[in-house]
């Protein structure tokens, strides 16, 4: 079925798609079996130029923030409008770089509450496809500002994590890095057991620079994408989000998949409406 659409937007069975394409191909809905379940896929428009891309793109790079994780039931952590989110200290203050050198022992106990509460959490379905596009593409990246490890969880292989991994720590002293399982509450160890200095998260705190080396990469990628995705995030973090414009201006096709319309939504050439799994389902189902 194919249908002609404005060069703004039209809903389609509660979803929209935002295009500058007018033809569209409509997708029915229909059930499909992955990873031993059963997902419907409700109806949904992917422009022919998409497909087209979609099919030929050898060098894709996909971002994802907070939204793709939320499916799977990550809560933010981060209150709003200087909310206190624990023992009365807003979000920017003890998950702060500061905050590390003054009391590190009360950073700990946030951070052991937060993968308290990710012990439960598991991979959805937008992480499981994600880990397949990592042998569907000849030159796949994935890079992620969560910091929950889902991706990995998922099976994917290599994620560049822009803003760290709450499973792991470092040494304040020697750098030595530690990764800690899910179930590892509280943390271990406490102390570096080459140098015997205190460990901290392995996270990028407010007061930090994302760590040079995984940023040059993502954006040495972006600049060389094809086809480039922005699933699940708001788009307003930088330098994160501006991997998505340096994509853009060296040629790539840009894919927003967000609920919300955000600041990066006009620099799109396609911008859906719907959940990460909902679109990467049918995205999936065309590769």
């Amino acid at each position: 079925m194919r249908i002609r659409v404005s060069s703004t937007a039209m809903p389609l069975s509660g979803y929209w798609v935002e295009s500058a394409l007018l033809e569209e191909t409509v997708a029915p809905s229909r059930t499909f079996d992955f990873f031993g379940k059963k997902y419907n896929l409700k109806f949904m428009q992917i422009s022919s130029r998409l497909q087209k891309i979609l099919k030929e793109a050898k060098r894709v790079c996909v971002l994802t923030g907070a939204g793709i994780s939320a499916e799977s039931g990550v809560p933010t952590f981060r209150g709003g409008g200087g909310t206190a989110v624990w023992k009365g200290m807003p979000f920017d203050q003890i998950s702060s770089a500061k905050m590390v050198r003054e009391n590190l022992d009360e950073v700990w106990e946030w951070f052991d509450y937060r993968r308290s509460v990710l012990k439960d959490c598991k991979p959805n379905l937008a992480h499981k496809i994600l880990a397949q596009w990592q042998d569907k593409f000849d030159d796949f990246t994935l890079i992620t500002q969560n910091i929950d490890n889902l991706h990995r969880e998922a099976g994917s292989r290599e994620v560049l994590e822009l803003h760290g991994n709450i499973h792991r720590s470092y040494c304040t002293k020697c750098n030595k890095r530690f990764f800690m399982s899910k179930d590892t509450i509280p943390h271990q160890p406490v102390a570096c057991d080459e140098c015997h200095s205190k460990v901290r998260p392995d996270v990028v705190l407010f007061g930090e620079f994302l760590p040079p080396s995984v940023y040059e990469r993502a954006e040495r990628k972006s600049m060389q994408a094809e086809l480039f995705f922005i699933i699940g995030t708001s788009a307003v973090v930088y330098p994160a989000a501006g991997l998505a414009e340096i994509a853009k201006f060296n040629g790539a096709f840009l894919v927003e998949i967000n609920p919300e319309e955000t600041p990066m939504t006009k620099l799109c050439d396609e911008s859906f409406r719907a959940r990460s799994s909902e679109v990467l389902s049918l995205l999936n189902e065309l590769l």
